[in-house]
């Protein structure tokens, strides 16, 4: 079985749209999602697309702040489909795993990026 590190360089040499750091950061954005849900439910679950941008956004806020947003763009992510593609390539790799009925597409639009990751920070005013 190939490590995640070996698994990201193969992915980015097919996919070089982001930059492999985001990959670790996915991986530690799944976990932190997981755990929340653990804390709530008490057992482990299959996080959908919405669940894990949600989870994905809490972390980057709570690890970059305000320099979310740049650093996410920096890696190529601009977008919440851009981490289902990740996703997916982590998938294809058989990293990560899906549920039948499970799409790329179920991350499209989940929120935007200025709503995400820059209000938070603008003045209340300016909300």
């Amino acid at each position: 079985m190939k490590s995640f590190s070996q698994a990201v360089k193969e992915i980015c040499t097919l996919d070089p749209r982001f930059n492999p750091d985001s990959y670790h950061f996915l991986k530690e954005a799944l976990d932190f999602t997981v755990g929340a849900i653990i804390e709530k439910e008490k057992k482990p679950r299959h996080v959908n697309g919405a669940e894990l941008m949600h989870g994905f956004r809490d972390f980057a806020l709570k690890e970059f702040g305000p320099m979310t947003k740049p650093l996410l763009k920096e890696w190529g992510i601009t977008k919440t489909r851009d981490v289902g593609d990740m996703v997916f390539n982590l998938i294809q790799v058989e990293i990560f795993s899906k549920e039948e009925g499970d799409s790329p597409s179920d991350f499209d639009r989940i929120y935007s990026f200025k709503e995400a990751f820059e209000t938070p920070f603008l003045p209340q005013e300016e909300r």
